[in-house]
């Protein structure tokens, strides 16, 4: 003992007093260093006892001693679980206090016990009651459940778990047994939130065959250890992340994945999507009362996960199954004390989270590599038609929005089931219908057969995509999804965060070659008309909400002349037109696609004066004859190359280089390249910087090169949303970056010589 304790006797002279200090700071410090006693449990019992009631330690070193002793494979673990049970109960306690209360500001000192038993190394010693098998599921259901409670109380225990890949590995077995899958689950989960290297699903033991002996309510359990497998680590907002850092890392990284290889795994077990399906679209039983909103609110804010719920409806299934052993009679059960806490709306909160789950595994899974084989599953199994029966039953059931929180768009806020249900629903719908000819399987035939005769009335040929559409696999009912979204699109309160989903719902409908068809279709339900009462009359502050607008509203008008015609109907005086300009002009970064779309769109119109109705939208409409003046446009100009460069680039803002593209691309096309690069250079001398706007600009267009020339799916993007070849794109940037200074079209022509490349290295490797 003198090693650990000093010289003089730990029980004697004036160390005494400091004993249990001694304890403590040794043995801290011997678990750091790997130095003197491994464990706790190594020190005398009776030191132990001595110094406990002093050191308020409440009896735990004594009760691990007792517990490691009885631990062995070939002892009697009936003792051992008697040790765990008194333990158990002493650590749960503190875990309560924990979730109960608000976790960023608990400490770890709080939680006395569960510091106690980590010290002494209790989470060692549960390890080897955990890691046997062959005794009863109530041992190693007590096991898990101590190993939890210590998670939960001390991060220190959740990171050293996660580092033992056997053990974790080990945990993925235990599953298998359902007496004990909750308690497994739930501490999984715990244990990859803080892993540092993600788990590769294919190194578990027969994961195929695990996931096909789940039942459904375990599948839908283990969408949460999912959830943290198949998404890439979050490192903050993706937009936020500048596109030279996000290039750079991806020359470092060009193999798939963790998160990828994850993806693919889980696609190869047979059944899997399938069975995801029929989860996220199974019906419940409708709650009945007017409380149940509120009922589920309180109830959201300490019932964690489903996994917790899944623990209470557990017991009071058990409850239940011990009253019929007395009483036949049903109430016995809607009596017991634990059903009496339980409120009537239990089951449908239960079953919410399940699909919060689901089809955030869904969504992660659409927007991979496999998104093809993922579209064709989810058609398959008809989970969009799924989606539709549910939605005025579940998924936005009618109830007063006066009382609704506004919450943020990010997906992961701490936000009540109902919320997150609302905003995984409308993800999915928007990965689902961006870019992919699936997306006509949101409307019903009635609907499919409305795109046809817009088609044949306008005397266009019908998309391919529509004509290609399975019908037996498309929406039932009067109303498609689509036009359900669109109805209570209508009745959100004009700052309410499901707004900005739900345009972005919307507008991955539109996304991709412009549909006339599509246009009218929407057009012919109010939304051109709602939009622009959101962006002009409602009082609208949101920006993230108005971005989403403009976006859709760009999608919307688009090479549409009626849409024009609507919109100059709606915004009829000169003080609608200015408040409408003033949003546009708050943030171009926000609303620079619907710039586009009004340039593009005056191109198009412009070549068609044979088209009566053309010429005559084009004298009316105010806003085709505000982007007329080429004023006007040379200021769009200016204020989008000014206000990005490529250190700032990020996935949000770099539309606004492709916008200050398309200006140029539209004049070249004119002969008119080498007025707007003359008016950019008078600008910089106006403005008393001269060479600053345009060798920025020659910086942006360099990247340009670098990063579109490399990226199929971004040149697609950038020719279909546009109807210019992208071939013209890289033509356009060439001549742009063209070295020789004669040339007219060539940026370096117009930036004299003292100003020239003043960021001439910004690029280079």
């Amino acid at each position: 003992m003198a090693t650990l304790l000093g010289s003089e006797s730990p029980c004697t002279g004036g160390k005494r007093r400091n004993c249990s200090s001694n304890i403590v700071t040794k043995f801290t410090a011997s678990k750091i260093t790997g130095q003197g006693f491994s464990r706790g449990t190594q020190l005398p019992g009776g030191l132990l006892q001595e110094r406990d009631k002093r050191a308020k330690w409440h009896g735990i070193p004594t009760l691990l001693q007792k517990l490691y002793e009885s631990s062995h494979p070939n002892s009697d673990l009936s003792h051992a679980h008697s040790f765990l049970k008194v333990l158990s109960s002493q650590l749960s306690m503190e875990a309560m206090s924990f979730v109960t209360e608000d976790r960023k500001t608990a400490q770890e000192s709080t939680f006395p016990n569960t510091y106690t038993f980590d010290l002494f190394g209790g989470v060692d010693v549960n390890n080897i009651c955990a890691s046997v098998t062959t005794v009863n599921d109530d041992l190693v259901k007590d096991c898990l459940s101590v190993l939890y409670n210590c998670c939960i109380c001390t991060e220190g225990v959740t990171k050293s778990l996660a580092a033992r890949d056997d053990f974790v590995l080990f945990l993925f077995t235990l599953m298998t047994n359902k007496k004990t899958f909750l308690q497994t689950a739930t501490l999984i989960e715990d244990i990859l939130g803080v892993k540092k290297e993600m788990i590769q699903l294919e190194g578990i033991p027969n994961l195929s065959g695990l996931v096909q002996s789940f039942d459904q309510q375990q599948l839908a359990n283990f969408c949460r250890i999912l959830s943290v497998t198949i998404s890439e680590p979050d490192v903050g907002n993706d937009d936020k992340h500048t596109l030279l850092a996000k290039n750079a890392q991806q020359k470092r990284n060009a193999s798939p994945s963790r998160a990828e290889v994850n993806q693919v795994t889980l696609l190869n077990i047979p059944g899997f999507i399938e069975r995801l399906c029929k989860l996220a679209t199974r019906k419940v039983s409708e709650a009945t009362g007017a409380n149940f909103l509120q009922e589920l609110e309180d109830w959201y804010t300490w019932l964690d996960n489903a996994l917790v719920l899944d623990a209470l409806m557990q017991m009071a299934t058990e409850e239940a199954e011990q009253s019929s052993t007395e009483s036949s009679d049903e109430s016995s059960l809607a009596t017991s004390p634990l059903r009496h806490r339980l409120p009537q709306s239990m089951k449908i909160v239960h079953e919410i989270m399940y699909k919060v789950e689901v089809l955030y595994v869904l969504c992660v899974l659409l927007m991979g590599r496999q998104r093809n084989q993922v579209h064709k599953m989810l058609a398959e199994f008809r989970l969009i038609p799924g989606l539709n029966n549910l939605f005025d039953k579940l998924i936005w059931r009618k109830y007063t929005a006066s009382n609704h929180v506004v919450h943020g768009q990010n997906e992961n806020c701490d936000c009540s089931p109902e919320i997150s249900f609302k905003i995984q629903f409308l993800r999915l719908l928007q990965s689902f219908s961006d870019h992919h000819e699936n997306k006509y399987l949101l409307l019903n035939s009635q609907e499919l057969n409305e795109l046809s005769a817009i088609s044949m009335k306008a005397n266009i040929p019908e998309v391919e995509a529509l004509v290609n559409t399975d019908r037996s696999l498309v929406c039932d009912g009067k109303k498609g999804l689509l036009t359900r979204l669109l109805t209570v699109m209508k009745r959100e309160p004009p700052d309410s965060s499901f707004r900005f989903w739900q345009a972005r719902a919307v507008e991955s409908f539109l996304r991709g070659a412009t549909s006339y068809a599509d246009q009218m279709f929407l057009l012919k339900r109010g939304l051109l008309e709602h939009i622009l009462f959101c962006i002009i009359d409602s009082g609208c502050t949101s920006r993230d909400v108005l971005q989403s607008y403009f976006d859709l509203l760009g999608e919307l008008m688009k090479f549409n002349i009626d849409a024009f015609k609507r919109f100059n109907k709606y915004v009829n005086t000169p003080e609608k037109f200015q408040t409408f300009l003033t949003q546009i002009n708050s943030s171009l970064v926000d609303s620079n696609m619907l710039v586009r779309c009004i340039v593009l769109s005056l191109d198009r119109f412009e070549s068609q004066t044979e088209d009566v109705k053309v010429v005559e939208v084009l004298s009316e409409c105010c806003l085709l004859s505000y982007m007329a003046r080429v004023e006007n446009r040379l200021s769009f100009l200016f204020r989008l190359i000014n206000i990005i460069n490529v250190q700032t680039l990020t996935q949000e803002n770099v539309s606004c280089l492709n916008t200050s593209l398309v200006i140029l691309m539209l004049a070249r096309r004119k002969a008119k390249l080498p007025f707007y690069l003359n008016a950019l250079r008078e600008k910089e001398y106006a403005e008393k910087y001269p060479g600053c706007l345009l060798n920025n600009f020659h910086n942006l267009l360099r990247f340009w090169q670098r990063h579109y020339l490399n990226k199929d799916k971004d040149s697609t993007c950038l020719e279909n949303s546009s109807c210019i070849p992208f071939s013209y794109w890289k033509e356009t940037v060439s001549v742009l970056l063209g070295s020789d200074r004669t040339s007219l079209c060539a940026i370096a022509s117009y930036i004299d010589e003292p100003f020239m490349d003043l960021d001439k290295d910004l690029l280079e490797d």
